[in-house]
């Protein structure tokens, strides 16, 4: 079964952007760069490919879901289709439906969407944000991988939106940076609920 892998930058603090959705307080930091494009090309948004050397961005992913928040920011700059390599599902309940065929706007329950989605045979499904989606989409996240940046912003966009409600995970890789970033690699636990084990 594929997996749902909520793949983010954060801060110190726990959160993943601006209150207003900027994220620009998080650097490229050359280092950190360089590893996207080996390891995690599929997370940079097609238009920057060229800029950083990718022909056919290969690797786990073949879809990204994303909130309407995720979505807006390339939307308002014309970008209307940000990860043309993936198929992209954009959760929202006032979006018309998208010109672009690889674009599909989902209104309906995001959780029996990824349900269903990953009981579909494909490779493993990226979970871009934002912080109320994943809230949402908490018991079905499988993998949590977190650039955790070297910054306190005080208030934001939180990782998750959610009750209260413990949800553990194990630490599988860590990965440090000159930069001061560390991407943060975790599995969900077994016997955690909705674990497949």
């Amino acid at each position: 079964m594929r997996k749902l892998v909520y793949y983010v930058a954060g801060t110190l603090d726990g959160f993943i952007a601006a209150p207003d959705g900027s994220y620009d307080f998080f650097p490229l930091e050359p280092d950190v760069v360089a590893h996207l494009v080996a390891t995690y090309p599929q997370t940079l948004p097609t238009f920057t490919h060229a800029q950083f050397g990718i022909d056919r961005p290969e690797g786990r992913f073949d879809a990204v879901v994303m909130g309407r928040g995720t979505y807006d920011p390339g939307l308002a700059a014309g970008i209307t289709s940000p990860y043309a390599h993936l198929r992209q599902y954009v959760f929202s309940r006032s979006l018309p439906p998208a010109a672009e065929p690889e674009v599909e706007i989902v209104a309906g329950d995001p959780v029996a969407f990824v349900r269903a989605l990953k009981a579909q045979p494909g490779k493993d499904i990226w979970l871009a944000g934002g912080g109320q989606l994943a809230g949402q989409l908490l018991p079905e996240v499988d993998e949590l991988i977190l650039k955790l940046n070297p910054v306190v912003v005080g208030s934001g966009i939180p990782l998750v939106t959610r009750g209260f409600d413990p949800r553990r995970f194990t630490l599988v890789d860590a990965r440090p940076f000159d930069s001061g970033v560390v991407i943060l690699r975790y599995a969900r636990s077994e016997g955690s609920p909705g674990s497949q084990d």
